[in-house]
């Protein structure tokens, strides 16, 4: 089960793409959307990506950082960065420990097999570290634009 707003966002520190380090301390005193997605270059996450790339100006603007999490492995990310022009930090959790302190990572069924997934979430993180606001089960098409209306009037 997601957090829910006005608990503290648990803190991690996790490898990212380009080789840097993705910290949620070292963010702290910004505005974070942080946006869970379960796997690198497939449909739904690549418009979700390109929509939170296309808005990053928007996001800068309202003193916003995005960040997006899947357990797909650092190359995975250098790739899809690459691929699709991406300016956002992607973090690497291939051992899932961030991915189920937020409660996303969770038993998911397809064609009735039952198996462990990301459940494509997103979460508004205040300027202190606080969760603003989560959108659990995210369906890509205007959720951009949903998130940057709250993150601009978390302002």
């Amino acid at each position: 089960m997601p957090l829910a707003p006005g608990e503290p966002a648990p803190d991690f520190t996790l490898p990212g793409a380009g080789g840097e380090t993705v910290s949620l301390a070292a963010l702290r005193g910004h505005t974070i959307v942080l946006y869970f997605y379960p796997k690198d270059d497939t449909s739904g996450c690549t418009l979700e990506a390109q929509g939170f790339n296309e808005a990053q100006d928007a996001f800068s603007a309202a003193g916003a950082k995005v960040i997006g999490v899947s357990p797909d492995s650092v190359k995975s990310h250098d790739k899809f960065r690459a691929k699709y022009g991406l300016t956002f930090p992607l973090a690497s959790d291939e051992a899932k420990s961030m991915l189920e302190a937020y409660g996303v990572w969770v038993e998911k069924s397809m064609y009735g097999r039952k198996y462990m997934g990301v459940e494509r979430t997103t979460l508004l993180i205040d300027r202190d570290g606080n969760i603003a606001k989560v959108w659990p089960k995210v369906k890509v098409p205007g959720h951009v634009e949903e998130v940057l209306e709250a993150a601009k009037a978390l302002g």
